[in-house]
């Protein structure tokens, strides 16, 4: 078996062209947090690797809540008109949330939902020198290395977050990777709760968060991610963060580090959030 063939069973693909049109569909109400970027060559490794029939998880029934969204760009590429509008149905919240209910220790904290794969991480099958963690993962009987590199300053972003939030690790990915490599990542303990992929809603092609079902109130949740599509049931709850996979010089996680203490203060999350996309 090829890479690419053990590739696609372990992750699912954020950066595919088949999720394109609904990443622009939400990177376009989130245009001044998060920029444009080209894509590394290593695009098709990690993170959330689509196309898995295998995992599927079929998003639950749509109650009457709607979303609007801007439609998928136009066959040229053009983006879309600002008063065209696409309604996403979001769907209805399980009868057993995905968390537990919150520890005495997190009470009266906001929830903030961390993405791994291209947030925190950037991992391949593909030998790297310089990786900061090797964890081995077994596909169809056989046991193959992952190397893992670290995002910069993705300790001091973590440790913070730990002390402000209720953290929850969310990735797309299977826990058989991601689980590793949160152990690994994660020395103190940050992440309450660690969801993977059958905890998605599968709408559309795409293997969707939907912070509904976690069981906290949703002016108080957080997602930070860097696929839109990701999020897309629930955008004005996202701090969009770019793509990473070795600009060993990238200083994001630091930069957002004072937007996150404001918003561990804020009762409702959403003010602060439409006010920074305003701008």
């Amino acid at each position: 078996m090829d890479n690419t063939s053990i590739i696609t069973q372990v992750a699912n693909p954020k950066e595919e062209e088949s999720i394109s049109s609904s990443q622009d569909k939400v990177s376009q109400s989130n245009s001044s947090l998060k920029k444009h970027r080209s894509r590394s060559i290593f695009s098709p490794f990690f993170c959330c690797f689509r196309n898995y029939n295998d995992y599927h998880v079929e998003p639950p029934p749509a109650n009457n809540k709607t979303l609007s969204l801007p439609p998928p760009p136009e066959e040229n590429g053009s983006p879309p008109k600002c008063d065209q509008v696409q309604v996403i149905p979001i769907p209805s919240p399980p009868a057993k949330f995905l968390l537990p209910e919150v520890s005495i220790a997190d009470y009266g904290k906001n929830c903030v939902v961390i993405d791994l794969d291209e947030t925190l991480v950037h991992s391949s099958f593909k030998p790297i020198s310089n990786a900061d963690f090797i964890v081995p993962v077994e596909i169809d009987g056989t046991v193959h290395q992952v190397y893992v590199l670290k995002r910069p300053h993705v300790d001091e972003f973590l440790q913070k977050m730990g002390e402000l939030f209720e953290c929850v690790l969310f990735t797309a990915s299977l826990a058989k990777y991601a689980d590793p490599v949160a152990d690994l990542l994660d020395q103190w303990g940050v992440f309450r709760a660690r969801l993977f992929r059958e905890s998605c809603v599968f709408h559309r092609g795409n293997y969707v968060k939907d912070l509904s079902r976690l069981g906290r109130e949703l002016s108080k949740v957080i997602i930070i991610d860097n696929s839109p599509a990701s999020y897309i049931f629930h955008p004005e709850n996202a701090v969009p963060v770019q793509s990473w996979f070795d600009d060993m010089t990238d200083t994001e996680l630091l930069d957002l580090i004072p937007l996150f203490e404001g918003l561990s203060k804020e009762e409702d999350i959403y003010s602060l959030l439409q006010s920074l996309r305003n701008r």
